[in-house]
């Protein structure tokens, strides 16, 4: 399948878009390679793949077209449980930047992408780990329920096991002190 959207560097953007970028980052909501800063006042694509900041997480959503999105409100407004709506593409960025991502492969056309996403409106089955808003983004455009943030969550205590490890095994391989006796020559 074809790629939502082409690869574009937004050069004369603005501080505030800086941070939002920076933002992403610290928190470990890294952006893939090929997400796509929309500019202010740039209309998504059709069934896109949205994506913005939040404090520790980056949301998700589905452009449906007339300046809506539809996304799992869970975590995007409130702390715990929401549903699946369809809010107007402010409402769901809050302010923030947006990013579209580019998949290489989507399973649907648009069009199904977009019935996919509103059949799921009213759904109020948000769970942070099995069933969020990239879960349902997934879902949506490939037919999966995956959460590359959870998987990456996941993968945290393992990546500090192997570091803990690591760092275990060098202090056990530095060799120890010998202390010099008196009569000890060099």
């Amino acid at each position: 399948m074809k790629r939502c959207c082409a690869r574009a560097q937004r050069v004369n953007g603005s501080n505030h878009v800086l941070l939002n970028k920076h933002v992403m980052q610290i928190f470990g909501n890294k952006l893939w390679q090929d997400d796509r800063l929309l500019a202010r006042n740039e209309e998504p694509p059709l069934g896109s793949h949205l994506v913005t900041p939040r404090l520790g997480f980056a949301h998700h959503g589905i452009y449906v077209g007339g300046g809506r999105v539809v996304h799992y409100g869970a975590l995007g407004h409130r702390l715990l449980g929401g549903p699946v709506e369809e809010v107007s593409l402010a409402s769901f960025t809050r302010g923030r930047g947006v990013w579209v991502r580019t998949h290489q492969l989507v399973r649907f056309g648009l069009a199904e992408v977009i019935r996919r996403a509103r059949s799921r409106v009213g759904e109020d089955s948000y769970r942070v780990l099995s069933n969020n808003c990239e879960h349902f983004c997934e879902w949506c455009l490939h037919g999966e329920h995956r959460s590359y943030q959870v998987e990456t969550l996941l993968e945290l205590p393992q990546k500090l096991e192997r570091m803990f490890g690591a760092l275990v095994a060098r202090l056990l391989a530095v060799p120890p002190l010998r202390i010099r006796a008196q009569g000890d020559r060099f």
